[in-house]
């Protein structure tokens, strides 16, 4: 399986698009797909391999990801992409991880946001690019605002995390204000 991959100064961005998370699922031993996607636990398998299951894209809604790899030691060390990316309306949804608490804090998601918005915006044509965060997530708030990211408004009860109901701030970035950066 080949993989486009794009480096940065520090980092090597690896895309994973549906089709390659569909043929890792379709050839590959549960331990070689954790493997390739950085999958630790078992828990996190298995959700995986349910949105395998029920389809990484629907009718007119599919995701793009790009792996973050260390270029000093070729590990991976988080994710970047677009999820609920719906091309018919050139909008989609920004999310963002990095796998260790040593990785924060040393710029690796800037370095990655600035390709990965470019890629967006200029690659895949997208209009709107929305992101949502916990309020108490201060370091991505900053990371949004550091990219102009306009806050639009509080999600209430938006989304489950061990078993809490949290609130999400949503986010959005247009590409006029990108191109404005």
């Amino acid at each position: 399986m080949q993989y486009e991959i794009t480096e940065t100064e520090r980092l090597k961005l690896r895309k994973i698009t549906p089709l390659d998370l569909n043929y890792m699922f379709e050839h590959l031993s549960p331990d070689q797909i954790k493997k390739e996607l950085g999958i630790v636990s078992h828990e996190d398998f298995v959700k995986e391999e349910n949105k395998y299951k029920n389809g990484y894209t629907m009718y007119n809604r599919s995701m793009l990801l790009f792996q973050i790899y260390s270029k000093e030691n070729n590990q991976l060390i988080g994710g970047c992409g677009f999820h609920n990316w719906m091309a018919e309306h050139n909008r989609a949804e920004l999310g963002y991880h990095l796998l260790n608490e040593e990785d924060k804090r040393k710029g690796y998601m800037k370095e990655t946001l600035e390709f990965v918005l470019d890629y967006g915006f200029n690659s895949l044509n997208i209009n709107r690019i929305e992101a949502c965060t916990n309020p108490e997530n201060k370091a991505s708030i900053k990371l949004l605002e550091k990219f102009k990211f306009k806050e639009e408004g509080l999600l209430r009860e938006h989304y489950v995390k061990d078993e809490i109901i949290h609130d999400s701030l949503i986010f959005s970035l247009l590409k006029f204000e990108y191109n404005h950066l």
